[in-house]
């Protein structure tokens, strides 16, 4: 598990706005009639529509896309009962993930009230809030108890996720696993270890999946449950076995399942050993499963072995059923979460299992995904997720009562498809594939304490190896005045001037230059700068990429890179490029941003041509426009004619590039507004690579549509180097440190492939 910080985690929560969620007005409120229509006398209306018919509420206001997640703070993930306030955070971040993985909007309410029937008094009055419920964190038996009285109540999705986010994401595993070992649910014997609600929960799932409840032997902290024991609460009864064992390893002794909701270092080799043939062994236990996955696999090679970690095969994760099921419900105006609904999830997840998994997928993980004991269940961040899951979930609402229809399926899963954009998505696998191979990053200014936060955190997710510039002793000064938590010792640290490498550097540069006027002083003395000396191992293949720019204007960093790593053959000139992701279009691609003060034609035509093919690599089809005053010919100006021949040089020499200028901005991005203006433009959709028309225009846009758009810019992306090298903006944050690094080692592992294609 990758290790995280308390000093981080505080401070990832504090800066900027504490916390991590916002409420965001999504009308305008520029003038006065804008307020007139958002509040008094305007919003009568829509309250008079709704007090006439309650189904209004889901036209005019945002309730029909609005989640309550609640708690009363009793069964904080492993930290027990905390209290409603300190599960705050929780709750927040449960948020976040309902927002990026369905576009689903979220309060999170804390509520102080233990009494069960006091928390249901209180959810049950805020039903004309919100369109469905998530509890969150609420212990056992407690929860089952609340569930049960406000789906009684209540008229909209009532949805416990730590009992049926479990129990869906482990059936659509147990569905896939059972098939690859040749089981019949009916007659498969499972062990469950645990008795909380996650493990009720669960076990009751799998009865509806087939499984026989009498082939269920559970087992709690005090051995199995029997029916001849007193102490069992009228939850745990429903679990008793008629059986002789009493303790969790005899109860494993011929078992085909063992489902484990419990603690770590529970199940021992030698318990596993003891099962049926062919057995699936799911350990959920958090952070620590009740048994590490290669030691399951050591003990028993035929087992298909799931946990609930990331860092091995099969996660079972919540995440992949919770934004779905809800996302679905709300779609169709559920009235509940039906047991139909919760099944039709989890066939659907383990249909998609099934499936050929997209190449980018793959990639982005860097493994080949193909159905089998260690693919049993989709990733997480498979963008297929919510448009699997959200249909089936809605018909199935629909065929069960719990929400009438019709639906419009194919519609409907072609506005999944666009609804969360996947430019995020993209740039995060792009940090997963650098993770798969990591290369030598160097990073010249690593005594600014940025640089080494930057580091500390690639080296946890295995993302570079980092090779940093300095003094030893002022690094490790740094560190630790900073409280930076930082292994140095599996970091390279270079200083430039006691390196036994700099005497030969030197030579190289004047070689390289001495045509130039550079001397063998120079060169010897430029060679101490760090930059230079950095560009100058990528150069000499000591490193892959370097990383730099934050103590130094972007021109005095890219001059060196130009001289000394040069461009890659056939390039005729580098260019700066943003990445602007946004929400609802995906990624853009602005260009030039930072390089080409005044191109002309030509120069306009070459930046357009490495844009584009940049754009291929973060799998978008380019769309390429010359953006300008002028819409085809309507301004008559030099300025406008040199990007009308811009396009016609780039559409002479790649005729396979869609390009169309000269064109204004909003032409361009708005294609209905093209089409109709404009119907004989090529375009065969909205652009998405925008070349600017000088460098004015392209680093003016990029920080307007950033700071004034609330869009997340990536970049400067230095294009056409022979070698990978990113020039970071001066004052960018740690987070953005790390990306681009990614970004940079991606970009070093297809340097890597295309040489290594080359040799051969």
């Amino acid at each position: 598990m990758k290790k995280v910080r308390r000093k981080d985690a505080l401070e990832y929560h504090a800066t900027g706005r504490p916390g991590k969620i916002q409420v965001v007005a999504t009308k305008p409120l520029t003038s006065q009639r804008d307020l007139s229509l958002a509040y008094s006398p305007g919003v009568a209306e829509p309250c008079l529509a709704i007090a006439d018919d309650p189904a209004m509420a889901h036209r005019y206001t945002a309730r029909g896309n609005l989640v309550a997640v609640i708690t009363n703070g009793t069964a904080v993930l492993g930290l027990g009962n905390i209290g409603p306030l300190a599960a705050k955070p929780v709750m927040e971040g449960k948020g976040v993930l309902f927002k990026k993985f369905a576009d689903i909007d979220v309060f999170d309410i804390e509520v102080d009230a233990s009494d069960p029937d006091k928390f249901v008094e209180v959810v049950a009055a805020l039903e004309p809030t919100f369109g469905g419920i998530n509890l969150e964190d609420i212990k056992a038996p407690e929860s089952f108890y609340i569930e049960e009285q406000l789906r009684a109540r209540m008229k909209i999705p009532v949805f416990h996720d730590d009992q049926h986010g479990t129990a869906i994401i482990s059936g659509a595993a147990l569905l896939n696993a059972a098939v690859l070992q040749e089981k019949n649910l009916a007659e498969l014997k499972v062990v469950v270890s645990g008795a909380g609600a996650s493990a009720i929960a669960c076990a009751r799932f799998f009865v509806g999946l087939g499984v026989s409840r009498r082939n269920i032997v559970m087992v709690d902290s005090m051995g199995v449950i029997h029916l001849g024991r007193p102490d069992l609460t009228p939850v745990k009864r429903e679990f008793a076995s008629e059986t002789e064992a009493r303790s969790l390893a005899e109860a494993l002794r011929g078992a085909d399942m063992f489902l484990g909701l419990s603690k770590g270092g529970l199940v021992t080799g030698a318990m596993v050993e003891a099962m049926a043939p062919r057995p699936i062994i799911f350990a959920l236990a958090n952070p620590d499963p009740e048994i590490p996955y290669d030691e399951a696999k050591l003990a028993r090679p035929d087992a298909i072995v799931a946990t609930g970690r990331s860092d091995y095969d099969n996660q079972v994760n919540n995440v992949l059923g919770f934004p779905g099921v809800f996302r679905g419900a709300l779609d169709v105006r559920a009235t509940r979460v039906s047991e139909e609904m919760k099944i039709a999830a989890a066939h659907a997840l383990a249909d998609l299992a099934r499936r050929d998994v997209p190449h980018e997928v793959s990639r982005a993980y860097g493994t080949e995904f193909h159905f089998g004991p260690s693919y049993i269940i989709p990733k997480p961040f498979d963008p297929r997720v919510l448009y699997w899951v959200a249909p089936a979930v809605a018909r199935a609402a629909i065929e069960s009562g719990a929400a009438s229809g019709p639906l419009d399926e194919r519609a409907y899963v072609e506005h999944l498809r666009g609804l969360l954009g996947q430019s995020s998505a993209i740039v995060r696998k792009f940090v997963r594939r650098a993770a798969t191979d990591p290369k030598r990053v160097v990073f010249p200014e690593a005594e600014d304490p940025r640089i080494l936060q930057a580091a500390s955190i690639l080296l946890d997710e295995h993302v570079a190896k980092p090779v940093l510039l300095g003094s030893r002793q002022t690094i490790e000064s740094v560190a630790r005045t900073r409280e930076i938590d930082i292994d140095l010792s599996r970091c390279d640290i270079v200083d430039p001037a006691t390196d036994g490498a700099l005497t030969s550097y030197a030579t190289v540069l004047y070689e390289h230059r001495q045509r130039r006027g550079m001397g063998r002083r120079s060169a010897l003395k430029l060679m101490r700068d760090r930059n230079v000396f950095g560009m100058m191992m990528v150069r000499q293949g000591r490193a892959d990429a370097a990383v730099t720019g934050l103590l130094s204007p972007y021109s005095e960093t890219v001059r060196p890179a130009l001289d000394i790593v040069g461009l890659a053959p056939g390039v005729r000139r580098a260019a700066g490029m943003y990445l602007m992701l946004h929400h609802q279009r995906g990624i853009l691609f602005f260009g030039d941003t930072t390089m080409n003060v005044q191109p002309d034609a030509e120069t306009l035509a070459d930046i357009a041509e490495l844009v584009a093919d940049a754009a291929r690599t973060f799998e978008s089809e380019p769309r390429v426009v010359m953006l300008s005053m002028s819409n085809f010919g309507s301004v008559q100006h030099p300025e406008a004619a040199k990007c009308s021949r811009a396009v016609e040089i780039l559409r002479a020499r790649r005729p396979d590039l869609e390009v169309e200028g000269e064109m204004q901005g909003n032409v361009a991005v708005d294609y209905a507004l093209q089409q109709r203006t404009f119907p004989f433009s090529r375009m065969s959709g909205p652009a998405n690579v925008l070349i600017f028309p000088n460098l004015d225009a392209g680093n003016v846009a990029y920080k307007l549509v950033r700071e004034l758009g609330g869009v997340i810019s990536v970049g400067p992306v230095l294009l056409g180097m022979a070698r990978p090298i990113t020039v970071l903006e001066r004052d960018c944050e740690v987070d953005t440190i790390v990306l681009m690094t990614a970004l940079t080692v991606v970009d070093a592992q297809e340097h890597a492939r295309r040489a290594a294609a080359a040799a051969e």
